[in-house]
């Protein structure tokens, strides 16, 4: 699901598809219609001349609609509720002429006033058809989610059911396959997504609010938009009208491929407000491929957890920029669990793709196959090194990353010391009862936090241990004193603390050491 923020209402949309096939790996950036930049012989100007936008997108239009189809899902619901997926009644103007119409279409589509207890409703999503001779049509996952029938309906008004191949809750993507049983399908292909421009001319096609086979055209908006939905968001984001039932059908360039999955909206009704999202067919192709081959999603996984390089962070490691994802802790069995990336090492380069920022990291690692060798750059200590890394499998992964606490008794440490508005004890068995401290993390603990310390204002909570300041291992309260006076004396402005949770969880922040 969707998260969502406070003041606004992030919607998903009732829809669902994408393509099997990416296209060359360059694609022009410009639109057919695009208007030329022109030189004369004295000057160049110093920009071009606003293009108008395309007169028509009728015959594009034609060509494309019949590879996109409306998705229709029924489910029996209990009590009358009519389940998440119930397809929403339009809010019309008191008096409209077109309220009986609505009103009629919409009774038997799970709407208001729709079914009872115990009976099927149906939602109404979109879709696209990706390869015409083996019946596959790609949705989005809530499209599909919890459904007991799934039936593909085509733009000359036949239908066919279709069979769930499989799904990725990651990026809320689904697989179909239909019988074709001798129906010619159209089909399209993904195009290139990641040469796409902000301000590029896009086109989309869906079903939005049940209407069937409707046509949008806008512009990009922007890119890389993360929405908080998911750990791989790189969204797309379009003012082409896209409303409730659009979920899953294409967003298309100006030469008719699929650059996007249009999944998600910002409206507070509910209607197209001119913020929509979809996903990139650079991710969404990959995804694809996988749950056709296999039913199933096959990840790279490095076995890190990873945290933000802030600048006061940055600063700390001797690093000039803060860029890449710092890494706070590795899991246990996992494909770098050698040694060969350590906490505190910051990863800035994967498999020969730049890691701007943290979010980077997970996404362009996922891409990657299992079992891939690949060269990550890293800065140790404030110098950068290359490692080589097996990856593993993230589904297999995620079954490693559970851990268990021991239960909090009351006890007092044996010494301690107060330091950056912080008191620290020795890490023992006393303490490690008092916290529920896992056996497997050392340094030393920390017992209480003054209000409106240094230490406070960043979040540290007593029962956190110390493990590292400044990338020197620490095991007392007098080396935590003594590594920190040192910082002070060579005009550090701030502590970089590598903190353990009870459970040996590991993060970094900075303190000031004022």
């Amino acid at each position: 699901m969707i998260a969502t923020r406070p003041k606004s209402s992030l919607r998903r949309l009732l829809a669902g598809a994408a393509g099997l096939a990416i296209l060359a790996p360059h694609v022009l950036s410009q639109p057919a219609f695009a208007q030329e930049q022109t030189q004369s012989s004295a000057t160049l100007q110093s920009a071009a001349p606003a293009a108008a936008g395309p007169a028509s997108v009728a015959d594009l239009a034609e060509k494309l609609l019949g590879a996109v189809v409306n998705i229709s899902t029924s489910q029996t619901v209990d009590g009358g509720e009519g389940g998440h997926n119930r397809v929403p009644v339009p809010q019309l103007p008191e008096g409209s002429p077109f309220q009986d119409f609505f009103d009629d279409f919409f009774k038997d589509r799970g709407g208001e006033d729709g079914p009872g207890p115990d009976q099927k409703v149906q939602s109404l999503g979109s879709g696209f058809v990706v390869d015409a001779e083996k019946g596959i049509v790609v949705t989005n996952n809530h499209v599909i989610a919890d459904a007991d029938e799934i039936e593909v309906n085509f733009s000359d008004g036949s239908r066919l059911k279709a069979e769930l191949i499989g799904t990725d809750t990651k990026t809320d993507i689904a697989v179909l396959k239909v019988d074709p049983a001798g129906k010619k399908l159209t089909a399209v292909k993904f195009g290139d997504s990641e040469h796409l421009r902000i301000g590029d001319w896009v086109m989309a096609i869906g079903n939005p609010f049940g209407l069937g086979g409707t046509v949008t055209v806008g512009i990009v908006s922007a890119r890389n938009r993360d929405i908080n939905s998911g750990p791989y968001d790189d969204f797309i984001q379009t003012d082409a009208a896209i409303n409730r039932g659009n979920s899953g059908g294409p967003l298309f360039n100006m030469y008719g491929e699929v650059v996007g999955i249009n999944t998600a909206i910002i409206s507070p009704s509910g209607g197209s407000i001119g913020i929509g999202f979809s996903i990139p067919s650079q991710l969404a192709a990959g995804v694809v491929d996988q749950l056709v081959e296999f039913g199933e999603t096959r990840r790279g996984w490095l076995g890190v957890r990873i945290q933000p390089v802030t600048d006061d962070i940055a600063e700390s490691l001797g690093m000039a920029t803060a860029k890449g994802a710092l890494v706070a802790g590795i899991v246990k069995g996992g494909p770098v669990d050698d040694g060969s990336i350590q906490p505190g090492d910051v990863i800035i380069k994967f498999d020969g793709r730049d890691v701007a920022d943290m979010r980077d990291l997970p996404r362009v690692v996922a891409e990657s196959p299992v079992g891939k060798a690949v060269d990550v750059v890293i800065v140790r200590k404030g110098v950068e090194q290359t490692v080589k890394v097996t990856l593993g499998r993230l589904e297999d992964g995620e079954k490693l990353t559970e851990a268990s606490a021991g239960p909090a008794e009351e006890a007092e440490p044996s010494a301690t010391a107060s330091i950056l508005g912080m008191t620290v004890g020795e890490l023992n068995e006393e303490t490690r009862k008092k916290f529920g401290i896992s056996e497997d993390v050392s340094g030393v603990v920390i017992t209480d936090v003054a209000k409106d310390s240094p230490a406070a204002e960043r979040g540290i909570t007593a029962g956190e241990v110390i493990v590292e300041i400044a990338q020197e291992s620490v095991a007392s309260p007098k080396e935590v004193q003594d590594r920190v006076n040192e910082l002070k004396e060579q005009g550090r402005k701030n502590a970089l603390l590598m903190l353990a949770s009870k459970t040996g969880e590991l993060r970094f922040l900075t303190v000031r050491t004022e």
